[in-house]
C-alpha cells in the first residue's frame, strides 16, 4: 500500500508540474544568463529593476521537478517592484523541456544543490548585488533542493522562501525502494525517465533533519488541499527551523492560481521587507 501511495504521488507532483510549465508565460522582462559550474552550464533569465547606484538584492528561483526556468517570471515583477533582482534558472537534465541540457536520466539532486551553490557563489561575487540580502526561493523538488542548499552554505544565503518543499521525496522513493538493490536501472515517473543515481543518492537522505543547520529567517508556503506534497511536512519543518513561519493557502493544492499566488506574495513583500 505504501508503496502504491508513493508512485501515486510522484506521478502526481510531476503532473502538476508539468501543468504549470505548460502555463506559464513564455516571455519575460529580463535577459539571458548562462552560469558554468564546471562541466555543466545552467540557462537563466535574469530580471533586474532599475539600477540607482547602490547594490540590489536578488532572489534565486529554483523550479521543480520536470520543470523550468519559466516558472520564475511569475515572480518577476513582484520582486523587481521591491528593488531585487530575480535570477530564474534550469537545471541541467532536470527536464524534458530544459533549454540546454534534456537528458532526464542524469537528473541528481545533490548535483541541483551544487548548482544552486554554485548559482549563489557566482552572484556574491556580481558588482551590483549586495551579497548580504542573496535570498534563495525553491518550488516543490526546488524548495527539497533550496533547503539542502541553505543547510550547506547557510551563511552566504540571507532569508530563505519555500513553497510547498518536496521534503517527501527521499521518504516516498524509500517506500518503493525499501532497498538500494531494489532500484532500477531506469524508472519512469509520468514518461519522465530518472537513472539509478538520483535514487540512490536520496534513499538514506534526511531533509527534515537538514533543515536544522540553517539558521537564518525562513517563509513556507503551503496549500491545505495539496494531495502531492503533505502539508504535514511543512507543519513538521516549520518547528525545525531557528526562525520561521508558515502561511497555510485555504484550498490551495500543488500550484497556485492566480489569486493564491497574489495572496502569497502579498507574504513574500512581507517578509524580504522585514
Amino acid at each position: 500500500m505504501m508503496k502504491r501511495k508513493a508512485t501515486n504521488l510522484l506521478r502526481m507532483l510531476c503532473t502538476v508540474l508539468l501543468c504549470h510549465l505548460m502555463a506559464s508565460p513564455l516571455l519575460a522582462n529580463g535577459d539571458e544568463y548562462v552560469i558554468k559550474n564546471g562541466e555543466r552550464t545552467l540557462y537563466g533569465v535574469l530580471s533586474k529593476p532599475p539600477y540607482q547606484g547602490k547594490r540590489q538584492g536578488i532572489v534565486i528561483l529554483a523550479h521543480g521537478f520536470a520543470g523550468t526556468h519559466h516558472f520564475g517570471y511569475r515572480y518577476f515583477d513582484a520582486l523587481n517592484a521591491l528593488g531585487y533582482q530575480a535570477y530564474a534558472f534550469d537545471f541541467p537534465y532536470g527536464s524534458p523541456f530544459s533549454t540546454l541540457e534534456k537528458n532526464t536520466m542524469n537528473m541528481s539532486v545533490l548535483d541541483q544543490q551544487a548548482d544552486l551553490e554554485a548559482v549563489v557563489e557566482h552572484f556574491r561575487k556580481q558588482e551590483q548585488v549586495d551579497p548580504k540580502k542573496i535570498v534563495v526561493l525553491g518550488e516543490s523538488q526546488g524548495g527539497l533542493v533550496a533547503a539542502l542548499t541553505a543547510a550547506s552554505i547557510g551563511k552566504k544565503i540571507s532569508k530563505l522562501v519555500l513553497v510547498y518543499p518536496a521534503f517527501c521525496i527521499p521518504y516516498h522513493w524509500r517506500a518503493k525502494y525499501p532497498n538500494l538493490s531494489d532500484i532500477q536501472d531506469t524508472t519512469r515517473l509520468w514518461r519522465v525517465p530518472m537513472g539509478r543515481r538520483y535514487f540512490e543518492e536520496i534513499h538514506s537522505m534526511d531533509a527534515f533533519e537538514s533543515a536544522k543547520k540553517y539558521k537564518k529567517p525562513v517563509l513556507i508556503v503551503h496549500g491545505d488541499a495539496d494531495n502531492v506534497v503533505p502539508l504535514a511536512d511543512s507543519e513538521r519543518v516549520v518547528k525545525m527551523y531557528k526562525n520561521a513561519r508558515l502561511h497555510v493557502i485555504p484550498d490551495a493544492g500543488h500550484g497556485f492560481n492566480d489569486e493564491q499566488f497574489a495572496k502569497m506574495v502579498g507574504w513574500l513583500n512581507e517578509f524580504l521587507s522585514e
